[in-house]
């Protein structure tokens, strides 16, 4: 299979906390951030550390929204 995306990230939002996983052809990491702004800054920065192409998110309720649109 070839390899289209090398590195992602999905992010799974909760009202007090992000669950992040990034995924490579190396294996995965996973981390939990809270949803406070310091956190999630840190989320932005490891996400970019880790040189992700690509993030995705399930948003089943309005708490995922507030992430994309504030």
């Amino acid at each position: 299979m070839d390899v289209i995306i090398e590195r992602a990230c999905g992010l799974d939002v909760h009202k007090d906390n992000i669950t992040a996983c990034i995924m490579t052809s190396d294996g995965k990491e996973i981390q939990t951030f809270s949803t406070k702004t310091a956190f999630l800054l840190k989320l932005l920065d490891w996400i970019k550390e880790n040189n992700c192409t690509n993030e995705v998110m399930e948003s089943t309720s309005v708490v995922g929204c507030r992430l994309l649109y504030n």
